[in-house]
């Protein structure tokens, strides 16, 4: 089960370890290293690496579905889909003429809508003319669009690993571009952002819909994850996956869109990260003359509401014919919490691949399960959180019996000393990790720019890995007493048809 914490201290770790193979230190490291904000506020770290004549640019939008206002989950996930449609001038046939259909086609769902919230007393006939002309509205805009244009441009100048992605904390943009083309990045990205045009928004929405039900609705384990965060959390809305509740994304307009956009996608809430063949005077110098055009906006306000302590453990089931999982789940603090890095040491003792606790006890040796394991966050990192443990029951065996002894494996975590050895392995494993997957220039560009927008500072990940060595076997045994008890517990299962019956 891939890890949903979006800045793992893990990645840290081995970069830092990387680095210290190729003999850097962070003094070194920190030479390469161009930082800049423009006078509207938006961030920029540039990395030079000249080994080849490749750029890579990650965008880090500090706004995640955690943002998303109350009856409008899944409107963050949607600018991930509108990412790429284009601008005014990119993927049009007749920019004016296609923004005068758009806004009829605005101005017809809001008749529409107005029409549906009578209720009681709407008119079915004048709904019905109402959808008909929403409709012909939607499929006039189409054919002014040029499909595909701007990935077109992108794909026809050399780039690669176009791609977007939607987080509880962030949504980011990201690929790579040979040098040359540099300067035609900066355009495309910041003319995105300067022009924003919300084309074959309801189309995507609907692609939207469809994704919440294959990957929610029709997929047990996405289904059980769901169910979970509504039951552990009350009040945050880490309670809200990405995707969306269903009626919410199937009423989002484009005005929501608008309003989300011109309050979290302002240039003080957006950090990019530049790494590769670059000349940083000259990365400054296209940043101000593309970017700088970006007017100054307030940042957003934070999430206020804080998750309530549980006081009492809470169980909940989704009923599936598929194969049983269960998720167990215990509130844990925000990365900006000094034990932040011990949860981090604790996944690593219990599920940090074949040596570990978990896998020894549940997997290999008692054989009550099939996969089991735990991530130190989850969904997001930025707040008060969960730490994650799931589990799937061999053939023979149940979710009790592997519920049972994952209590046990957590009381001997609380009860004893972990084993020195044992936690020197996990440092010496989580340093030597991913260093293949870290080093390129994609990775280092969003892990320097999503540590400066979380940690206000990139070198975050080179102090991490000082606060990660300080770990003891006092500071695993003290966290786990403090936060892995009964009635900080929430549990989550799937169970057979025929047993919802009984």
């Amino acid at each position: 089960m891939p890890s949903r914490k979006p800045i793992l201290l893990t990645l840290a770790l081995t970069l830092a370890a990387s680095l210290t193979l190729q003999a850097q230190s962070l003094a070194d490291f920190q030479k390469r290293v161009t930082e800049f904000t423009l006078a509207n506020g938006m961030h920029f770290i540039v990395l030079e690496r000249h080994e080849a004549p490749v750029v890579s640019f990650h965008t880090y939008v500090n706004a995640g579905s955690v943002d998303d206002p109350k009856g409008q989950t899944g409107l963050a996930h949607m600018f991930e889909h509108m990412a790429f449609k284009g601008t005014d001038t990119i993927g049009t046939t007749n920019w004016p003429a296609e923004k005068k259909i758009l806004d009829d086609i605005e101005h017809i769902y809001d008749q529409l809508e107005a029409e549906q919230n009578k209720r009681a007393g709407s008119d079915q006939t004048k709904l019905k003319d109402l959808e008909t002309k929403l409709q012909t509205a939607i499929e006039k805009a189409e054919t002014y669009v040029v499909p595909n244009l701007y990935p077109r441009i992108i794909e026809e100048n050399g780039g690669v690993g176009m791609n977007a992605g939607t987080g509880e904390d962030s949504t980011d943009y990201y690929y790579n571009f040979p040098a040359n083309r540099m300067e035609l990045w900066f355009y495309l990205e910041s003319a995105r952002f300067l022009h924003p045009v919300y084309r074959q928004f309801y189309k995507e929405r609907d692609v939207v819909r469809e994704e919440r039900r294959m990957r929610i609705e029709s997929d047990p384990q996405g289904k059980l994850m769901e169910t979970m965060g509504a039951t552990a959390f009350a009040a945050h809305p880490y309670r809200n996956m990405p995707g969306g509740w269903a009626s919410d994304i199937e009423n989002l307009r484009v005005k929501d869109a608008e309003k989300f956009f011109n309050t979290y996608y302002v240039p003080g809430n957006i950090t990019i990260g530049i790494v590769g063949d670059v000349v940083p005077a000259r990365v400054k110098a296209l940043a101000e003359q593309y970017f700088g055009r970006l007017a100054k906006h307030p940042l957003p306000d934070p999430i206020h509401t804080i998750e309530p302590d549980q006081e009492g453990p809470r169980r909940t089931q989704v009923t599936s014919p598929a194969q049983p999982i269960q998720f167990v789940a215990y509130h844990r603090p925000s990365q900006y919490d000094k034990d932040d890095v011990v949860f981090d040491v604790i996944s690593g003792l219990l599920s940090g691949g074949r040596t570990s606790i978990m896998y020894r006890d549940l997997v290999r040796d008692k054989k009550l399960a099939l996969a089991a394991g735990a991530e130190s966050s989850f969904p997001g990192n930025k707040y008060a959180n969960l730490y994650f443990f799931y589990l799937i029951p061999n053939a023979g065996h149940t979710a009790a019996e592997n519920e049972k002894e994952l209590d046990v494996i957590i009381a001997d975590l609380q009860n004893k000393k972990v084993d020195e050895a044992a936690l020197a392995r996990v440092k010496t494993r989580t340093r030597a990790g991913f260093i293949s997957q870290l080093d390129n220039n994609a990775g280092l560009a969003s892990l320097l720019s999503s540590y400066h927008a979380n940690f206000g500072d990139w070198k975050k990940l080179f102090n991490e890995l000082d606060e990660f060595d300080k770990v003891t076997t006092d500071d695993v045994q003290r966290v786990a007493r403090k936060y892995f008890t009964p009635e900080n517990k929430t549990v989550a299962l799937t169970i057979q048809p025929e047993e919802g019956k009984k």
